[in-house]
């Protein structure tokens, strides 16, 4: 899987995230789009695994948002 990627699709139970993933010096982060929620690894594995906990905790408080997140559906992925 390339470093690159602007958009990578990732799965968190039945919910699907957009999460951005970059690379600053030695780590890798990531940004979920819909919630902002962000977090980082030494790896793109460990970034997105980071990712899905980081996401689930944050939607935990908020129950509405996560059965909002829950509904989207997603159109399709672009570079711009």
């Amino acid at each position: 899987m390339p470093i690159n990627l602007f958009n990578l699709l990732l799965y968190l139970k039945v919910m699907k995230l957009n999460v951005i993933v970059w690379k600053e010096e030695d780590m890798f982060i990531v940004r979920e789009v819909f919630t902002g929620v962000t977090t980082q690894g030494k790896t793109i594995e460990e970034a997105l695994e980071n990712i899905k906990e980081a996401v689930e905790l944050y939607l935990e408080e908020l129950p509405e948002l996560k059965e909002e997140l829950e509904k989207k559906e997603i159109i399709g992925v672009m570079n711009v």
